[in-house]
């Protein structure tokens, strides 16, 4: 991802827009801004931004529920902004398809470090190692999708980078803390628990009887996908 990646500010306070685009303009991103979620929702589709910065608390649309009407149709990085601190809104951001989250108040230079984090992630995938194959399974990284026997499966992009994550290294067992430092990254501080959350979805979205692929739990380590 080059440096003039475009970001879009989405918050229902001009101040932080006004310090974030300071510091954005001084790393030389683009930007553009939203003040409300239904405001936000639809620049995302004007604007087609290569991250999204996005309030939780915003008038017309939360953004958690804009990060569900985005997780249908982007996979554009989102970090979500929170000024309530309380883990249960983290969690569900992350649950709904955000990449990481920054609790209010924050530094604008905390707020470029986490950007850059997150779009050096979103972008160090090798071409050649991003799309895999299993009998009636395709996990595409390129485009973030998963196909089960053909049919396109709906998943979150982390659901789908956990799952190639897994599926890349058959066999092997990938604990908690690992499966959140290769795919949040090792600045992520949340809790193991979002992992288990993100697995039980996808064995949920993939289930397929007769399949000769699975997601196996190795109690008290992790998980590994597993081949016949």
């Amino acid at each position: 991802m080059s440096q003039t990646a475009h970001i879009l500010i989405c918050d229902d306070d001009p101040i932080v827009h006004e310090s974030l685009s300071l510091y954005l303009d001084s790393e030389h991103y683009t930007h553009a801004d939203a003040f409300d979620g239904a405001e936000s929702l639809r620049m995302v589709n004007e604007e087609k931004p290569d991250l999204i910065l996005l309030d939780v608390m915003m008038p017309e649309m939360s953004g958690l529920e804009v990060c569900r009407e985005v997780r249908k149709n982007y996979s554009t990085p989102i970090i979500i902004l929170t000024a309530k601190g309380e883990e249960i809104d983290r969690v569900l951001g992350l649950e709904l398809g955000a990449d990481d989250y920054i609790v209010k108040p924050f530094s604008p230079r905390e707020v470029i470090a986490r950007i850059k984090a997150v779009l050096r992630r979103t972008s160090e995938v090798p071409e050649s190692q991003s799309l895999l194959r299993f009998s009636g399974l395709e996990i595409n990284l390129d485009n973030y999708s998963v196909k089960v026997n053909g049919d396109p499966i709906q998943c979150t992009p982390k659901e789908v980078e956990i799952l190639h994550l897994l599926a890349s290294h058959p066999g092997q067992v990938m604990g908690r803390e690992q499966i959140l430092a290769l795919v949040w990254g090792n600045d992520y501080y949340g809790d193991s628990r979002t992992v288990d959350t993100h697995i039980k979805r996808i064995r949920q979205k993939i289930s397929v009887t007769g399949a000769t692929w699975s997601i196996q739990t190795v109690y008290s380590v992790g998980y590994k996908f597993e081949v016949e």
